[in-house]
Formats: C-alpha cells, structure tokens, sequence
C-alpha cells in the first residue's frame, strides 16, 4: 500500500494468481485516491438493464473512449487505478494451432497500476455493484510479439494525475500510450491458468 501512498483500505484481498472476469480486483478510486477499494472486473454502465453486459466490458480502447456511451461519462467523472503485479496473455505460435499462455510483469518485480473507469449500478431491488474496466492501447515492442492489445501501464509519477479530476481531456489522452517494452518481461507460464479455479503461486512461475 505504501508505494500507491494508500492511507486506509476498503478490504485486505488475499493473494490472487488468476483472476478472471466478473470476479473482484484492487482499485484507488479518483473520489478516495488514499483508499485501496475493491470492484468487480466488468464495467456495467450505470443505465444497463442487464448486469451480464460486465462480462463484455472487461477491458476498453483508449483510442474510442470518449465516443462509446457505455465510457463517456466514466472518463470524465470515475477513472480509477487497477493494481496488479502481472497479467496473462497467449501467444498464438507459428503454425496457427497452439496457443502459449505467457506472464507478464514488471522487469523489476514491482507492483503496478493499469488505467482504468468505474461505475455503479443499481439493481432493480436496489443492491449496488461497483464495477471497472481496464483501458488498453496498441502494444510496445515487448507486446507486439505475443499480442496487438495490451493494457495502459501508468508510471508511477502519472498515478495522481490520471485520477486527478481538473485533468483536461487532451492531458489524460497523452497518459494512454504504451508502457517502456525496456521494463517488462515476459515468460511461458503453465496451461493450468486456463482454468479459473486453479489460482496458486505455481501458475506464475516458468515453465
């Protein structure tokens, strides 16, 4: 917590090693910057009638954030920080058929924070469900040869501004590119991660 300057937190969540859509994820909040807060990872537009929609809005392109009404309105008013210390991605081989799952961190190991939105909904009975996505833009070297998205890594020193709400709009679109290839690595993981219900420290380590 101390890296992010977090002061309190909403929750203490254990130890994840593959989180998958719909489930819970660690996010700073632009209204509690100080505060670790805890959101379902499948952003659902405060106007959806159907909360299944989350499961398509995991992630969100930087390039049309500003025109897609289910975005508009969060990137204005509700960005957020997504923390993680890795993230998944599968590397289509040469012959088109196989399919290699890869981890990929900071090079250094550290914790780091993707740009993200949030929302809340309100159920029909009146139960909120906060919710986020992850923004993502076109990939850095590194990424290029796995796959053609990957997820906007903040610097450290860009954290605060991007959930600094007098941020101009052309200001938060310069934040939106992609991280330094230079501190990334990425390594060939076990196939177990396929599956949701396997989540221990084993799926992060190579193979």
């Amino acid at each position: 917590m101390q890296c992010f300057h977090l002061q309190t937190a909403e929750a203490m969540p254990a130890p994840r090693y593959n989180v998958a859509p719909t489930q819970t994820v660690a996010v700073v909040l632009n209204e509690s910057p100080d505060r670790l807060s805890m959101a379902q990872w499948g952003l659902i537009p405060s106007w959806a009638r159907d909360p299944a929609i989350g499961s398509q809005m995991i992630n969100a392109r930087a390039e049309t954030l500003a025109e897609k009404p289910s975005f508009r309105a969060a990137l204005k008013k509700r960005r957020c920080l997504v923390l993680a210390d890795g993230f998944y991605e599968w590397r289509k081989e040469t012959d088109g058929k196989i399919k290699t799952p890869l981890y990929i961190r900071l090079a250094s190991g550290e914790p780091f924070a993707m740009a993200g939105l949030w929302e809340v909904w309100t159920s029909p009975d009146g139960e909120k469900r906060r919710t986020c996505t992850i923004v993502t833009t076109f990939p850095n070297e590194l990424m290029a040869r796995i796959h053609n998205r990957m997820p906007v890594i903040l610097p450290r020193e860009m954290c605060a501004d991007w959930l600094d709400d007098s941020m101009p709009a052309l200001a938060l679109n310069a934040m939106l590119k992609p991280f330094s290839a230079e501190l990334m690595q990425a390594y060939p993981v076990s196939r177990r991660v396929n599956m949701p219900a396997n989540d221990d420290p084993t799926l992060v380590q190579p193979v």
